[in-house]
């Protein structure tokens, strides 16, 4: 299993919606990511700095990579686009971050 974690700015007044929007997230976005191999994915958001921390384990890189190009995906990042900064293919703009220390 690979460990990833990353973070992503969100508009300081979306704190709520974003929230909101993911409980429960759409179902077929779910089974997406199931299906791609990804598992113990976590989403928190630190309200101070308006940063979201995610944190999940995939089973590979392709299989996570390959989740952008289902339709499912796209037609959720153009949902949220308007929570927070995207790119130009309304993918949310995110800074992957470096492991430092693990303890199972």
């Amino acid at each position: 299993m690979i460990r990833k974690a990353f973070i992503m700015p969100i508009n300081n007044n979306a704190h709520e919606e974003y929230i909101k929007r993911h409980n429960p997230i759409w179902k077929a976005l779910e089974q997406v990511l199931k299906k791609h191999g990804s598992h113990n994915y976590s989403i928190f958001l630190d309200k101070k700095r308006n940063l979201l921390f995610g944190y999940l384990e995939i089973e590979s890189e392709e299989q996570w990579e390959s989740i952008s190009k289902t339709e499912v995906c796209r037609q959720w990042w153009e949902y949220m686009s308007e929570l927070m900064p995207t790119n130009p293919d309304n993918s949310p703009q995110h800074e992957d971050l470096v492991p430092v220390f693990y303890l199972s």
